[in-house]
């Protein structure tokens, strides 16, 4: 498992010396006048609040002209701070260029595929290959380094904000000229680029490197492997923009931790953060809940990949939501519990700090109907004293500082690359949603009460675990396919999905029928695809149990072409009745598993078991509370902290969990929680978990 170059978290501690949890938010002294600022810092106290991000969007206040600063006010708001016993993570304020920037250089400003220029009047309009945005952005990152380096309230570098929200994909000249640059160190010759992008289709060959461009608009499907390219690069190109910016501060303040909030949520996909967190002293992350059937699995489902990427380590909640965004078609306050319930969900997941966008609801602005600690009620209201008793949960879980998730037996893979190539165009469905999938198998495994570990795919050693699932692992190079194949031999037992090892690395296909870099381990071959249609269904039929799945969206017509392979489910119904569905291969000391159907949450929950059994993997929940209960643990050398959360809306009896009460209502026999109610116990350390499958990478 990789994680940050180190784990220089910065942690809040009370009077006695001891770490504490951080809690605080995006602090917007600037939107405000002078009075409301020592009230806010007393509010603060009251909550509990011991860090805030400072400065996030405040070039325009800090350098009102290109040759003027004004630092007065962000002093005075560090002192007042400081005073108060809070903690700034002070932001290098490059998220958003001020106007008088923008009117100088227009050329910073990114452009679309259709050659559409974007604008300043909202946020993030810059290109990140611009090398006159870079040069304005260190200016003002030196200026602010030299000027806070020794102040007593800074804790933590906070660099830009939510790099590529908004400008990920920008096709300007300057981009076209990066991802030229990009192209050369990746290919080094154009031999090799015309062979990995197959140029010899639609008579696209190169013969100079200046010929490149980024896949603006088109009068059809672009070269697969150079859009495939082009994310690549832009996913690199912001985390350069985020080195440049972090390299500067190691330079001028060297003791002073470095991060920058990732967005690991539904609908965000054009970063990879797995790749991102070797930049980083400790990863932070951004996360809103989306209503919908599967909203807090999804919050479970981010917050665990965060903590993959960040290597099992403590990790920052930079921002999450009190109550309504104000940004989705309609923007729903939560109920009474979800604010404490959604933040300590991300404890539960590794979360050492909890903070909010933003400290008091903006009275202007875009966001004026975004929650906030201290909403447009003021403190005398229900959501503030919801926010100072979650205060005080959080320093009672102070114990729980520093320590790390514990590894679960079951780890789901998650890879952008595969998610990026498996939802292109011109494929045998559009419909496909890589997220979803490996969200449905999230939730399939909370709806039986095993605890799974969501991990990144290419930076994880597997060998930690005695289930693998790979659900849509499109894109699978030999090396990778290697490394499966002797996961399974050793003793790993590998589930994967319908579309996964279709291409190589380069997006092209491995040829002599499908799964590819997969058909030997699994012992299947497909000639075919059978995407469904909207609306239409397969109906399969457990040959265990007798029991029924429907499947949608995708089938295979499967031959079984290899060894020990067990037909686990069969088609009932469709082109492919009577065929194979559902397969299993014994290999080795393992199994290698393969579902042909997209089956939801509740068939995968009917087929996991099957899936499971092999491994021995089960709940360590009592039976009446499974599916009712998500179970996160935390542990350090002496104790495991057992996060037990209701994820609806009835009372939950669990008489056979033990252990200190640190959070929730104690009760003789065990805890029962209320809809809604996180209950953490303490128990003392049994040892280690896990099984090692051998050596799976090497």
């Amino acid at each position: 498992m990789t994680s940050p170059r180190t784990s220089r978290f910065p942690y809040a501690k009370g009077p006695d010396g001891i770490r504490r949890l951080g809690y605080g938010a995006d602090y917007n002294p600037e939107q405000w006048p002078r009075e409301v600022w020592e009230e806010d810092v007393r509010l603060m106290r009251e909550a509990g609040v011991n860090i805030v991000s400072l400065a996030i969007f405040s070039w325009a206040r800090i350098q009102p002209t290109a040759d003027t600063w004004d630092f007065g006010w962000l002093d005075e708001v560090m002192d007042l701070l400081h005073a108060g016993g809070i903690g700034v993570d002070l932001a290098t304020a490059t998220a958003s260029p001020p106007p008088w920037l923008t009117t100088a250089h227009p050329e910073i400003l990114p452009v679309t595929a259709t050659g559409e220029t974007v604008w300043p009047g909202a946020r993030q309009h810059w290109r990140p290959t611009s090398p006159v945005f870079r040069e304005h952005a260190l200016r003002l990152v030196r200026e602010l380094a030299t000027r806070y380096a020794d102040h007593p309230a800074l804790v933590a570098w906070h660099v830009s904000n939510e790099l590529g929200c908004h400008n990920v994909y920008d096709f300007s000249d300057d981009a076209a000229d990066a991802f030229r640059a990009w192209l050369r160190r990746r290919y080094t010759t154009l031999e090799a680029l015309n062979h990995a992008w197959g140029t010899a289709f639609w008579s696209q060959r190169y013969s100079d490197w200046g010929q490149i461009l980024p896949p603006r608009l088109a009068a059809s499907h672009p070269n697969p492997t150079q859009q495939l390219d082009f994310k690549r690069f832009s996913s690199d190109a912001l985390k350069s923009h985020l080195l440049a910016e972090r390299e500067l501060l190691g330079e001028l303040t060297p003791e002073v931790p470095v991060t920058t909030n990732f967005m690991v949520m539904s609908g965000i996909k054009a970063m990879d953060y797995a790749d991102w967190a070797d930049a980083v002293d400790f990863v932070a992350n951004d996360h809103y809940v989306v209503p919908g059937p599967q909203d807090r699995d999804e919050l479970s489902f981010s917050a665990n990949l965060t903590s993959g990427i960040a290597g099992h380590r403590p990790w920052f909640l930079m921002e999450h939501s009190t109550s309504a965004v104000n940004w989705q078609p309609v923007n729903v306050a939560k109920r009474p519990g979800e604010l404490a319930r959604d933040s300590l969900l991300h404890v539960a997941h590794g979360a050492d700090a909890v903070c909010f966008f933003q400290w008091r609801q903006s009275a202007a602005g875009a966001e004026k109907y975004h929650s906030a600690m201290v909403p447009h009620a003021g403190a005398d209201s229900a959501l503030f004293r919801a926010v100072v008793d979650l205060g005080g949960t959080l320093e009672a879980l102070a114990p729980i500082a520093g320590t790390e998730r514990e590894p679960a037996r079951v780890a789901v893979l998650f890879d952008w690359e595969s998610w990026w190539s498996a939802e292109h165009d011109s494929h045998p469905t559009s419909r496909l949603d890589y997220h979803c999938e490996a969200l449905d198998w999230y939730s399939a495994l909370l709806r039986l009460g095993i605890r799974a570990d969501i991990v990144p795919a290419h930076r994880t050693d597997i060998c930690a675990y005695d289930v693998v699932i790979a659900p849509v692992l499109h894109m699978v190079s030999q090396e990778v396919s290697k490394n499966l194949t002797r996961y399974a031999e050793n003793g790993g037992h590998l589930i994967t999905t319908y579309f996964s090892g279709i291409v190589d690395e380069n997006d092209h296909i491995w040829l002599g029928g499908h799964p590819g870099a997969l058909r030997e381990l699994l012992g299947i071959r497909i000639e075919e695809f059978g995407p469904l249609l909207d609306g239409e269904t397969a109906d399969l039929v457990l040959e265990a149990s007798d029991g029924t799945a429907t499947g949608s969206l995708w089938t295979d017509r499967i031959d079984v072409t290899g060894p020990d392979v067990a037909v686990l489910a069969r088609y009932r119904t469709g082109a492919y009745a009577g065929r194979p569905a559902v397969t299993r291969r014994s290999t080795g000391g393992g199994t290698a598993s393969y579902v042909s159907t997209r089956l939801g949450v509740e068939g995968l929950a009917g087929l996991l078991p099957t899936l499971l059994a092999p491994a021995e993997v089960a709940s360590e929940l009592p039976e009446a509370a499974r599916g009712l209960v998500e179970l996160a643990v935390r542990r350090d050398a002496h104790h495991r902290y057992l996060f037990l959360v209701n994820r609806g809306g009835t009372p939950v009896d669990l008489p056979a969990m033990a252990g200190e009460v640190l959070v929730g209502p104690a009760a003789d026999g065990g805890p029962v929680l209320a809809p809604h109610e996180v209950v953490v116990l303490r128990q003392q350390a049994p040892g280690s978990v896990g099984a090692e499958h051998g050596d799976c990478t090497g």
